[in-house]
């Protein structure tokens, strides 16, 4: 089908003069076809026969586009809302859309909704309603105007959270007197690895084959280091437009992968804008034709995994003395680091190894500006006496609500005995 609609070079150029409202898409679409078309060789077929099946499949395209763009605010009050929750494997992100009679401002304003539970993996089919609860509003990037994506949480009938809503823990923890106290602050490094559609290889790369060594990717320019860089770009202006605090991009060591960076965020905040932003990813990679990886170690050997480090601070770290208030965090995250670490993403073992930037997962370590650790101090905070922490275990799959709940939670309420405290700043060379 592709040799058969590949226009000729000639009309590729008249499809540029002529075609003034063409979409860019359109010409690399046509690029393709007509590379699988000389690989393959000449097709006999007419020229006008090319012609007629180029422009209807043109006009048809031009159509579908218009409709996606149509914008429906000068028609109606009516808005589009899509629902997205967390599936059951704990890392899928589901959505579907419904109609809602006017704008709104706040999850409240939005009705429940059910869905097939038993579909997802997260109910019985005897028994399969879920109920999605709305958390949180974000823009809508794809439909625009004053549609919106609504990030929720799910339940049972009874009002139970089922076992995959890590997010009504999370909750109850950023609830906490003593938490809302010292206003936790998060900002989370997320990588991710871009594949292939059709055979799961990183983008960029030669098909059952490897590129050069790292070195030249990590934050590269060129066509030959960097691969992606549109799928990035147009995800930092769709967290932009959606309200996502993204404070940044980057490409990372290994090529074909990617981090974006989210925060700083405040409590429950941290994980809504993760996984609104995750959100955006999938779609722009289903319309790229690109897959979205989150293992933390797509490609086995001497390259980098794919983590998403943890950056963490409270009030009283950031406040004058903070250093000694961090030590203290870091002495109570050594003595419940097993915890941690069960509960920081699945497969992580084959990316903490001790090599590539890791720690090993084994063994609790702290180091000021020290990426081989467990927890790294930036110099800065070392030399101001004050500020944040850098958590570098949790895995690229990890749940946000879970991770930054849980830090909370270890360095704000849980408190140790005194013997095992003192023990673990003995180990740890840590004066508290």
């Amino acid at each position: 089908m592709a040799q058969i609609l590949a226009p000729s070079a000639q009309w590729q150029m008249r499809i540029a003069k002529n075609c003034t409202d063409a979409h860019p898409l359109m010409t690399k679409t046509w690029s393709s076809l007509v590379m699988k078309q000389n690989k393959k060789g000449s097709v006999k077929s007419s020229g006008r026969f090319k012609v007629c099946a180029l422009q209807s499949q043109n006009g048809t395209i031009n159509r579908v586009e218009q409709l996606l763009n149509l914008d429906v605010t000068p028609y109606t009050d009516k808005i589009i809302a899509e629902y997205i929750w967390i599936g059951g494997s704990g890392i899928d992100v589901r959505s579907k859309s419904r109609t809602i009679s006017k704008p709104v401002v706040h999850p409240s304003e939005l009705p429940k909704w059910n869905y097939d539970g038993s579909s997802t993996g997260q109910a019985p089919g005897e028994d399969s309603e879920v109920i999605l609860y709305p958390q949180a509003i974000f823009k809508d990037p794809f439909r625009g105007g004053n549609n919106i994506l609504v990030i929720c949480d799910a339940y049972t009938p009874q009002g139970e959270p089922i076992p995959t809503n890590k997010r009504h823990k999370a909750a109850q923890i950023f609830r906490d007197s003593k938490v809302v106290a010292e206003v936790p602050w998060y900002g989370i490094e997320q990588e991710y690895t871009l594949l292939q559609t059709n055979v799961k290889w990183p983008l960029g790369w030669p098909v059952g084959g490897y590129p050069g060594p790292q070195g030249p990717y990590y934050c590269g320019a060129g066509a030959d280091k960097s691969f992606g860089r549109d799928i990035s770009d147009a995800h930092y202006k769709a967290c932009l437009y959606a309200g996502i605090n993204i404070s940044g991009t980057n490409g990372e060591v290994m090529p074909g992968q990617w981090e974006f960076q989210v925060g700083p965020s405040v409590g429950i905040e941290a994980g809504d804008h993760i996984w609104c932003a995750r959100y955006l990813l999938e779609r722009i990679t289903e319309q790229a034709g690109v897959v979205l990886s989150l293992d933390p170690k797509p490609i086995e050997g001497d390259w980098n995994g794919a983590g998403c480090h943890t950056n963490y601070s409270t009030k009283s770290m950031r406040e004058e003395g903070g250093f000694e208030v961090i030590k203290k965090a870091i002495l109570n995250l050594s003595l419940r680091h097993k915890e941690h670490i069960s509960a920081y993403g699945e497969g992580n073992e084959r990316r903490l190894t001790g090599k590539h930037e890791t720690a090993s997962i084994d063994t609790f370590s702290w180091g000021v500006a020290n990426r081989g650790c467990s927890i790294r101090v930036g110099r800065d905070t070392e030399k101001e006496g004050k500020g944040y922490l850098e958590d570098r275990r949790p895995a690229s799959n990890m749940d946000p609500y879970v991770v930054t709940s849980l830090l909370a939670e270890t360095t704000l309420l849980w408190e140790p005995t005194l013997e095992a405290e003192a023990l673990a700043a003995q180990k740890l060379s840590l004066k508290v």
